[in-house]
């Protein structure tokens, strides 16, 4: 898979204008990227912007804390799927990982995979606040919730992805899902290491630079 087609080109945030959007949809068409991941405000404003293009629109849910109720979960997952959304990226609930309520993390994202109704769902463990155990178990409860995805993190905890995060997450999940590194991805070198690690989608705010960066570098080895 092309490099381009492995980003979710990313603007989250209290304060994005639509200004920001428009310039986040005019890169995303012009660089053919997977999709953009926009708060759900604005889900419904990009899909109809990139409705003849294959651009997808990725929206989150319980973001950025993952501290809302599953049902107020599921019904923002509703109101975005209506909204357009082809993906979905919610966050756990941390705590109740933490604190081995089991039960209620696979509740929380099994309300999300119902009303995606399909669509591909991203299970962000924000794995700064995580031990390993806690990221092998919160990995394992996304898969068998019914996830295609683990995601590292919103980029707004403490740090983002890791590569040795993405590898224990890729070992988990093995092939019944797949990876997304998720936060300080801010380089073509940063992607590729997430990559090498196991990840096959990258989200980033700095997709643009990434793409540039390995067209410089014409690594020839490299299908990317």
């Amino acid at each position: 898979m092309k490099l381009n087609k492995m980003i979710d080109h990313t603007k989250l945030g209290a304060n994005v204008s639509l200004e920001q959007i428009n310039k986040l949809v005019d890169e995303a068409k012009v660089y053919d990227f997977k999709s953009v991941c926009v708060n759900p405000i604005w889900v419904n404003y990009a899909k109809q912007e990139l409705k003849n293009t294959d651009v997808l629109v990725c929206t989150v849910i319980g973001f950025p804390h993952g501290t809302h109720q599953p049902e107020v979960k599921a019904f923002e997952a509703l109101e975005a799927v209506k909204n357009g959304a082809d993906e979905l990226d919610m966050v756990i609930n941390v705590y109740a990982l933490k604190s081995h309520q089991d039960d209620l993390v696979k509740k929380d994202i099994e309300g999300i995979v119902k009303a995606g109704a399909g669509r591909t769902v991203k299970v962000i463990l924000e794995t700064c606040y995580l031990t390993a155990e806690e990221i092998e178990r919160g990995s394992k409860i996304a898969v068998s919730a019914g996830a295609h995805f683990v995601k590292t993190s919103t980029g707004f905890g403490t740090y983002g992805a890791r590569v040795e995060d993405v590898q224990l997450m890729k070992k988990t999940v093995g092939a019944r899902a797949e990876v997304k590194a998720s936060g300080g991805v801010r380089t073509y070198d940063d992607a590729m290491k997430m990559i090498e690690a196991g990840a096959t989608r990258i989200g980033t705010s700095n997709g643009v630079d990434i793409v540039s960066q390995r067209r410089d570098q014409s690594d020839s080895n490299t299908s990317y």
